[in-house]
């Protein structure tokens, strides 16, 4: 479970209390996890609150509550929520769905090539759809449509395969929660030199994430198989074993295994250490 972030700034009235209770929550199954005041609450994961604020936006338990010293003010939580915040929690649910739904058809009806995933009916009387696409669309009918049916204010927001992958969430080839969905706060470059560092086959469904683009957790080990890379002797480098000269070939970067090619018997595999580089 991914730690809360650092908190946002706090409705008018909260005060920084050193040593608050914390309890990480989430708006949004898919969203950031926010830092907000337990109070005397004693809560689980899983539970759903109220938070302060005239909205009284409900929010769900993500992280045990826990002592951190508190630098800034922390979004208060005011209670559980009861059967009454629930049923108009489901109500709001009901609405975003068909508010969706509603989008979709209209974006189909026009022919628009946008791919919608995701609606926010919020306070004011506003309405926030957000959809993908490959290009530019002139989305100003559908803009209409919604405006007229919601009697809201509409707002469409683009992203790229990568957001809307951490939007939407699933399951990746590990057979876990996408990275971009649970725990990392941002996108980290990732490049095809990172998948040759740790010798993987350059094919779509070996690198490829779900988004379609290069897989984030590359990154995560690329530092470590670039500082074990360097101890080894480089491919094609000319090398003393003691079984005689050969030439490198494949390198087992982790194991720190060199496979050495001979000219005339087959090849074998040793122990970096065992090896010398000769001047080619």
């Amino acid at each position: 479970m991914s730690p809360p972030t650092p908190p946002e700034p706090t409705p008018a009235g909260a005060a920084p209390v050193a040593g608050a209770p914390v309890v990480g929550v989430k708006l949004h199954p898919r969203g950031r996890t926010l830092a907000c005041d337990g109070g005397d609450l004693a809560l689980r994961e899983g539970e759903r609150v109220v938070l302060d604020g005239r909205d009284g936006e409900i929010a769900t338990v993500a992280v045990a509550r826990a002592q951190r010293p508190a630098a800034t003010a922390l979004r208060r939580i005011v209670r559980r929520a009861d059967a009454q915040d629930l049923a108009r929690l489901h109500a709001e649910e009901r609405r975003t769905a068909e508010a969706l739904s509603f989008a979709r058809g209209r974006a189909a009806a026009r022919g628009l090539p946008i791919k919608l995933f995701r609606a926010e009916l919020q306070p004011g009387g506003r309405a926030q759809f957000t959809f993908a696409a490959d290009g530019r669309v002139d989305f100003r009918e559908l803009v209409r449509d919604l405006a007229a049916h919601l009697h809201a204010r509409i707002e469409l927001r683009q992203v790229g395969a990568r957001d809307e992958a951490k939007i939407v969430g699933g399951i990746g080839s590990c057979g876990r929660e996408l990275c971009c969905s649970t725990f990392l706060p941002k996108f980290a470059p990732v490049s095809i030199k990172m998948a040759k560092h740790q010798s993987l086959a350059l094919t779509p469904s070996k690198v490829s994430g779900q988004c379609g683009r290069l897989k984030c957790c590359l990154v995560y080990e690329d530092d470590a198989y670039v500082e074990a890379a360097a101890l080894l002797p480089k491919p094609g480098r000319r090398v003393d074993t003691p079984e005689g000269a050969g030439r490198v070939g494949d390198l087992d970067v982790l194991r720190g295994r060199v496979r050495v090619y001979y000219d005339d018997k087959p090849p074998k595999v040793f122990p970096a250490a065992d090896l010398t580089v000769k001047d080619n």
